[in-house]
């Protein structure tokens, strides 16, 4: 899946948030959402702009972003 075909970032929309297509839903909001256990069947019936391909394009995102999440060490 390749999610930048999916998910935008401009910076005078949500704040800049990664955004689903330039619409004003973020993928925070999508992965809350599947997060509470809502179906991928009732995202859609509530917001009829996205398509199964941009949820997964929210999940591709964040695993993306939390593979190249980098921490430093704790000093002891």
């Amino acid at each position: 899946m390749n999610y930048r075909n999916h998910i935008t970032i401009e910076a005078n929309k949500r704040g800049g948030k990664p955004c689903v297509r330039g619409l004003r839903i973020t993928v925070y909001e999508v992965l809350e959402y599947l997060a509470s256990e809502m179906t991928e069947a009732e995202i859609i019936d509530d917001f009829p702009d996205l398509t199964r391909e941009d949820l997964k394009a929210c999940i591709a995102y964040a695993a993306d972003r939390e593979r190249r999440f980098m921490t430093a060490p704790l000093s002891a």
